[in-house]
C-alpha cells in the first residue's frame, strides 16, 4: 500500500457517462427497467464533451483540497471514456488522457472507476455465480440457460484487454473496480488481472473490490460505526446521485460534507466526495461552489488534517479528532460552540497549551479529580465567540509527551 493514499485525506470521486444525457441512474437505469436499453445507449448521440476542461477540473480539486480524484473511465453499461480497441461502444475521442495530464499537472493523483461487470457485452451473461444463494434473476446477469465458459472466458480477455489499456496508457496510480459482487474471485481471474496491472504499474493501488487482491475498504454513503481494519475510504456524494441528474437538488450542506470530512479523518480513512459532471463536461456550480467551501474550511485547519492519524477513542472527546504523526499534538473538533468548557477524558499525558488553531487565540487549561491509575479530566476552555467556525472549529492540544491515554483496560499508547 502506498504512504500517499493514507496520508491524502481527501479525493474527489465523477461519474461522469452518456447518462448524463438524459439525466438518469448510470447504468441502473436500463438494468431495473426505468429505461430501455435502446433508449439508454441513444444516449451517445449527445454526450457531446463540449466544455470538457480537464485543468479547470484540477484546479477545482486542489482547491478543495484533494490529493486525489478517480473518473469512471467505464461503468456497468460497457461505454468507455477512451476509444478502446476491445469495443465499439466509447467516445469518439479520448477524454482520458487530457485528464491524467491535467492532475499531474496539479501534483494529484490519477485514479479511475473500472467496472468489472458489463451489461451490454453480448458474452457477459454467460456464466452463473459459483454461489447458487447469489445468483442474480436479471437477463443482464445470468444467462437463460447452461453456463457457457468460452464466453466468459472472451468476455474476461476483453476485460482484462481494456483493463491494460488503461495500465499502458494512462500509468493509473490507483485503479477503483466495481461489479465484483456478481462473480466469485475465482470466476472473474483477479489474481491474474492483478498480476498484469502490477507487471506494467508495480505501484498502483486496488481497491477492496479486487476483493482479496484489494488495498483498502470502500464503504459507499454511510460512515460506519466503527472503522475498518486498514486503510479505508467513504465514497459520498455531494448529493443523492452519484451521476448528474436534473432533478436531484438535495445537496448537502459545506457544514455537512466537514463533518462528514471530520468524521472519516478521525477514523484514519479519506474522504471520496462525488460529482456528477453534465453532459458537456462541466461540473454543475452547487456541486463546485461545495468542493471549495470544504477546501476553504481544510485550508483553515490544514494541520490538523495532513499529517495525522486517527484521533482519540470514542468517549473520550465528543467528537471526532486527529492526532499528529508525532503524537504530540491533539486535534479536536467542534461541531457545535463550546457552552462552558471541553472536557478530556482518560488523557494520561499533560497539556502544555490548547488554542483555537485558525485564530491562535490561546485557552486556558485544567484538571480536576482523578484517583490512582485513572486520570482526571482535563478542561479546556471555550473559545470566545468571535473564534467560533461556522462548520467546525478546531482545538489544538500540545501535550507535554506522546499521547497516553487510559482507557479503563490499562494503558493504552
Amino acid at each position: 500500500m502506498q504512504n500517499w493514499f493514507a496520508e491524502a485525506k481527501l479525493g474527489i470521486f465523477l461519474h461522469w457517462g452518456i447518462y448524463a444525457v438524459e439525466g438518469v441512474a448510470e447504468s441502473w437505469s436500463f438494468y431495473l427497467g426505468r429505461i430501455s436499453f435502446d433508449d439508454y445507449m441513444r444516449q451517445r448521440e449527445g454526450f457531446t464533451a463540449a466544455k470538457y476542461d480537464p485543468a479547470a477540473w484540477a484546479e477545482l480539486f486542489q482547491r478543495a483540497g484533494a490529493r486525489y480524484a478517480v473518473l469512471t473511465a467505464r461503468h456497468h453499461d460497457g461505454y468507455a471514456l477512451w476509444p478502446t480497441a476491445y469495443s465499439d461502444r466509447h467516445t469518439a475521442a479520448d477524454l482520458l488522457a487530457p485528464y491524467a495530464q491535467a492532475l499531474r499537472d496539479k501534483d494529484l493523483k490519477v485514479g479511475f472507476y473500472y467496472s468489472h461487470s458489463d451489461w451490454a457485452h453480448p458474452d457477459y451473461a454467460s456464466v452463473r455465480h459459483a454461489d447458487p444463494a447469489l445468483v442474480v434473476d436479471s437477463p443482464y446477469v445470468t444467462p437463460a440457460g447452461t453456463d457457457d465458459p468460452e464466453a466468459w472466458q472472451r468476455f474476461l480477455a476483453y476485460r482484462d484487454g481494456q483493463v491494460g489499456e488503461l495500465t499502458r496508457a494512462y500509468r493509473p496510480d490507483l485503479l477503483w473496480f466495481d461489479g465484483e459482487w456478481e462473480r466469485a474471485e475465482s470466476q472473474w481471474g483477479l489474481g491474474k488481472l492483478a498480476a498484469d496491472i502490477y507487471a506494467v504499474r508495480p505501484d498502483t493501488v486496488l481497491n477492496a473490490r479486487m476483493l482479496s487482491h484489494g488495498d483498502y475498504a470502500t464503504p459507499e454513503q454511510g460512515l460506519p460505526m466503527r472503522a475498518p481494519d486498514g486503510p479505508w475510504e467513504l465514497c459520498l456524494t455531494v448529493n443523492d446521485s452519484w451521476g448528474y441528474q436534473h432533478a436531484d437538488t438535495n445537496h448537502k450542506s459545506v457544514r455537512m460534507l466537514v463533518r462528514y470530512f471530520a468524521e472519516t479523518i478521525g477514523m484514519g480513512g479519506n474522504l471520496l466526495l462525488d460529482v456528477g459532471p453534465r453532459e458537456d463536461g462541466t461540473i454543475p456550480q452547487e456541486q463546485a461552489d461545495r468542493l471549495i467551501g470544504l477546501g476553504d474550511w481544510i485550508r483553515r485547519h490544514d494541520s490538523a488534517v495532513f499529517g495525522t492519524v486517527r484521533g482519540l477513542p470514542p468517549g473520550h472527546h465528543y467528537g471526532p479528532s486527529t492526532l499528529s504523526a508525532d503524537g504530540r499534538t491533539l486535534y479536536l473538533f467542534c461541531f457545535d460552540p463550546v457552552r462552558d468548557a471541553l472536557a478530556l477524558r482518560g488523557l494520561r499525558t499533560g497539556v502544555r497549551a490548547a488554542s483555537v488553531l485558525a485564530t491562535g487565540t490561546r485557552l486556558g487549561h485544567r484538571v480536576t479529580g482523578g484517583h490512582g491509575e485513572v486520570p482526571g479530566l482535563t478542561w479546556i476552555d471555550a473559545p470566545p465567540a468571535a473564534d467560533v467556525d461556522p462548520h467546525a472549529t478546531v482545538i489544538a492540544v500540545e501535550l507535554d509527551g506522546p499521547l497516553d491515554l487510559y482507557t479503563g483496560q490499562g494503558r493504552d499508547s
